[in-house]
């Protein structure tokens, strides 16, 4: 795996770094989903029916999966811990619009247990893109962000894969340069070809689509 250290500015990441603003909105609606769905198991509970306690039991795992999911959120929203786990990949501009600019990157889908890379294209809208121009085909190297939103690991691939711009994590342009520079030309090439399948991919309900490994340059498909 591929990896980028920099010295991360929190206090600049705290201002423009959307991934970490999600999982922070997404703390705060499971610790809400928790309270409420432990409040419906006790009433029912307290109803004191045959029905009532089918449903507490519904209930009461929606209660235990929301609050998992709130604990789960801190140990994964740290900004040095998210740069410092993910891998490093290519990210390129495919749309630009008033409200923010579309990202299209190359990454790899695949869980550790896996034998070999499995590549997708995967988009992501964002707002703000510090130190980049927000034009169709900017270079913006990112570390990807692979998380499995639930308390078991199912299946060989992420649920969940997105890209989160270096340049959310500093201001320093020979950093984001450098990171650049750290990506093979093939990457950014195979990028740049496939422009016109952002659409497709934000079309997608993962916003995702998986690439045939034996299309791939040999440089990646292995």
């Amino acid at each position: 795996m591929r990896r980028f250290e920099f010295a991360v500015d929190r206090g600049h990441a705290h201002a423009v770094n959307e991934v970490f603003a999600d999982l922070r909105r997404l703390r705060i609606m499971a610790i809400g989903a928790a309270l409420i769905a432990a409040t419906g198991t006790a009433y029912l509970i307290w109803l004191d029916h045959p029905w009532a306690y089918l449903l507490a039991v519904a209930f009461a795992l929606g209660a235990v999966t929301a609050l998992w999911v709130a604990l789960w959120t801190p140990r994964h929203s740290s900004i040095d811990k998210l740069y410092a786990d993910g891998e490093l990949v290519p990210a390129v501009i495919s749309e630009s619009h008033p409200s923010g600019v579309v990202l299209l990157a190359l990454v790899d889908v695949s869980k550790p247990q896996e034998a070999g890379p499995r590549y997708a294209l995967v988009t992501r809208k964002v707002r703000a893109l510090p130190g980049h121009e927000t034009t169709a085909g900017e270079r913006v190297p990112s570390v990807a962000v692979r998380t499995d939103r639930a308390p078991r690991q199912v299946g060989e691939r992420w649920q969940s894969v997105s890209a989160m711009p270096i340049a959310w994590g500093t201001k320093d342009g020979t950093v984001i340069d450098r990171a650049r520079a750290a990506i093979s030309e093939v990457e950014w090439r195979l990028l740049t070809d496939n422009l016109a399948l952002a659409e497709k991919v934000r079309r997608t309900t993962t916003k995702r689509l998986l690439l045939d490994p034996h299309q791939l340059p040999g440089e990646l498909g292995s």
